[in-house]
């Protein structure tokens, strides 16, 4: 993406009826923006980032933000932000489809040598 342009995010959602679905809409070394699909039921159980702070906007839907602490409701409209190291996940406990749009920065780094 060399000129900045609007995005509607819903466009770059990869449903899958196996798992949750992930697709890239914009990465560089400083963010990396993501799109997280789930279909009822789906989840992406606890992790953490080394080194990369997240944000989850959900954009449709409602679920669960899961967190070592206590799971916390979502919905559309809210966003969750997790630290580096901090173990979080996201489950769609709702009836219809969930998208989360997720943010981390710094985006990925290139592999050294």
């Amino acid at each position: 993406m060399e000129q900045p342009s609007v995005i509607t995010p819903a466009a770059h959602a990869a449903w899958r009826a196996d798992r949750m679905g992930k697709s890239t809409i914009f990465e560089s070394s400083r963010v990396l923006v993501g799109l997280n699909a789930f279909e009822p039921g789906q989840s992406h159980e606890l992790h953490a980032h080394a080194g990369m702070d997240k944000v989850y906007h959900v954009l449709e839907g409602e679920g669960l933000f899961l967190l070592d602490g206590g799971d916390l409701p979502m919905r559309a409209g809210q966003l969750l932000v997790a630290p580096e190291g901090v173990p979080h996940g996201v489950r769609n406990t709702g009836t219809g489809r969930l998208l989360v749009l997720a943010i981390l920065a710094p985006g990925p780094q290139p592999a050294i040598g």
